[in-house]
Order: structure tokens, then C-alpha cells, then sequence
């Protein structure tokens, strides 16, 4: 009876039925639950992304999970997404000790070192940017923005950019018209930058990110950012939209493709996992020729925008725009 249930157990996780491994595992009494059910039913409440209770869960068979990676790994993710991030990082660190090299595990151990890295106070962000004229304003209505057409050369408005990228500046309507139809809620920086340019090919598209392991940055190329409207090919809701890219190539469905690449294998999203649909979504790198594997790329669009460089890894210059 009991290899019955586990092999039922795992046949609704292969097939995404979480709800049922929940319901099933919570209908035995709860002395009866041991330390593998517990750990299916942990997995399926971080699957349905009802976090406090899988931590709850896993914290009940703490002592037996103390020498199994898979234990910390799973109570990790689960602190992770809590952005319990000392938590999260000393369940990975664990997991990594128990089981070294682990892909996925690494992969959190770099998002959570991305997120938790000390950020300069406001003030040493300008003071900075105006000794190494290296680094891009945040995107802001009180001053210039590197993502204004009139103060930068941010944007690069070829032939090509113009026929299928750019489009007139949305409308509160229009804008309220795509979130309907994507069913997400578009970031406010994300909102003010295509009114004043909507969509287009930047002339810094490079992303650089950091990969588990690895000792230098790698630079992704973008080949332009995704405008708010339908009428153009490359725009969200447009005949080579979000919708249409995500469906016709399996990416996860996890938010809106924000920039499309030179390779039809990667694209950039916004991603609301960590978010509702009306929250504030991070970006990340999906590589379908990779198993469609997730990178983290930035904790919101503002940070993207700003981390974006030209080919020889250099940001824009603020003489530019300033």
C-alpha cells in the first residue's frame, strides 16, 4: 500500500498535480506521516508556492534532515522565495557541503549572494558616477534619463528598429489594455521608459551576469527591448509578441519576454515567481538550448536597464546625458 502511494505521489509530481499530493498526504493522520511523505509534501507546497507552510512542514522532521542535502536544498527554496535570504543561504551552503557541485544549488547561492550584496547609499551612487562618468541614472521623472531620446544616445533608431520595434507612446489606456490581455502587471520604470521611447533597439545591449563557478561575467546580447502595444512585430502584445514567443518556443510561464536575443534560444523575462501578477518582477535569462534553464539577471527593471553595456563591457557615459 505504502509503494503504491509513493509511486502515485511521484507520478502527480511528473504531471504537475501538486494539489492532489497535498490533499493525499494531509488526509494521513499526522502521526502517521514520516519523513519521506513529509518531504513530498514540502516539495508540492513549494511547487504551489505556499512557502511558510512547506517551511512548517520541513521544520517537523528537521533532526532527520540534518545529513540530507535534498532536505536543505528544499527548505532553502523555500526560504529563498520568503526572501529569508541568511536562512536560504545557510540551507544552500549545507546542501552544497553534503552534496558538492550541484547545479541548482550553486545557481541559489549566486542569486542570494547577487541580492544580498551591500547597495551604495544614493549619494555614493552620484558621487560615484560623476568620477567615472561609468555608470547610468536611475530612471527617474525629475531628471534625464539614459532611456530619453532627447538627452542620450541610448537608443539606436536604424531603419530596421523603426519598421518593427518602435512605436508611439502609450496611453494610461493602452498600457491598461496590454497588462489585461499579458494578465501582469508591467513595472512603473519599465511603464515611464517606453513613454518616452516605446521600444526599440538600445545601442548598449549587452547584460553581463555572473553563472555559478565561473571567475569572470559573461555579456548576453539583447536585440532590442519589447514596446508596449500590438501594431509592431516586436512589441508585447504584437505578432511576434510575449504571448507568441512563449507559446511557440515552451518557455516557462512565468511572466512576459521582455527582450528578445540574436538567438532564438534565449530570451530575457520578467519574471513574477517571486512576486504576485501585480508585483514587482525580477529579470532573468532563459536558454531553451539549456533545458530552458532560469538565470537571475537583475532584482527589477530599473537595475537591468542601468547594468546594460556596449560590446566592450563599458556602460553609457553620463556626459552624455547629463
Amino acid at each position: 500500500m505504502r509503494e503504491e502511494l509513493l509511486e502515485q505521489l511521484e507520478e502527480w509530481h511528473e504531471q504537475d498535480e501538486f494539489e492532489e499530493i497535498v490533499d493525499a498526504i494531509t488526509a494521513i493522520d499526522v502521526e502517521e506521516r514520516d519523513y519521506e511523505l513529509i518531504g513530498h509534501l514540502g516539495r508540492a507546497l513549494n511547487n504551489l508556492e505556499r512557502y511558510e507552510e512547506a517551511v512548517e512542514q520541513f521544520l517537523t522532521v528537521a533532526e532527520e534532515g540534518q545529513d540530507d542535502p535534498l532536505w536543505h536544498y528544499r527548505i532553502g527554496l523555500a526560504y529563498y522565495y520568503l526572501e529569508l535570504y541568511e536562512k536560504a543561504r545557510e540551507a544552500f551552503e549545507t546542501a552544497d557541503r553534503l552534496d558538492p557541485g550541484d547545479e541548482d544549488t550553486q545557481e541559489f547561492l549566486e542569486w542570494i549572494r547577487s541580492k544580498t550584496a551591500e547597495k551604495p547609499a544614493e549619494e555614493e551612487i552620484q558621487e560615484t558616477a560623476q568620477e567615472t562618468a561609468h555608470s547610468v541614472p536611475a530612471i527617474s521623472m525629475e531628471q534625464p534619463s539614459v532611456s530619453d531620446p532627447n538627452s542620450t544616445d541610448f537608443w539606436d533608431d536604424n531603419a530596421e528598429a523603426l519598421q518593427n520595434w518602435v512605436l508611439p507612446s502609450p496611453t494610461d489606456d493602452q498600457v491598461e489594455s496590454v497588462e489585461d490581455r499579458l494578465v501582469f502587471k508591467l513595472p512603473r520604470a519599465y511603464v515611464d521608459m517606453m513613454k518616452l521611447h516605446n521600444g526599440g533597439i538600445p545601442r548598449y545591449r549587452y547584460v553581463p551576469f555572473s553563472e555559478a563557478g565561473a571567475a569572470e561575467k559573461r555579456l548576453i546580447e539583447i536585440s532590442g527591448i519589447l514596446g508596449i502595444g500590438q501594431e509592431k512585430k516586436h512589441s508585447l502584445c504584437g505578432e511576434e509578441g510575449s504571448r507568441w514567443i512563449i507559446e511557440q518556443n515552451g518557455y516557462p510561464e512565468i511572466g512576459v519576454v521582455l527582450c528578445k536575443c540574436p538567438s532564438d534560444a534565449e530570451i530575457i523575462m520578467l519574471d513574477y515567481r517571486a512576486s504576485d501578477n501585480t508585483g514587482e518582477p525580477e529579470v532573468v535569462h532563459v536558454d531553451k538550448g539549456n533545458n530552458y534553464k532560469i538565470t537571475w539577471i537583475a532584482p527589477d527593471f530599473d537595475t537591468f536597464v542601468r547594468s546594460l553595456v556596449n560590446e566592450d563591457n563599458r556602460r553609457p557615459d553620463l556626459s552624455d546625458s547629463i
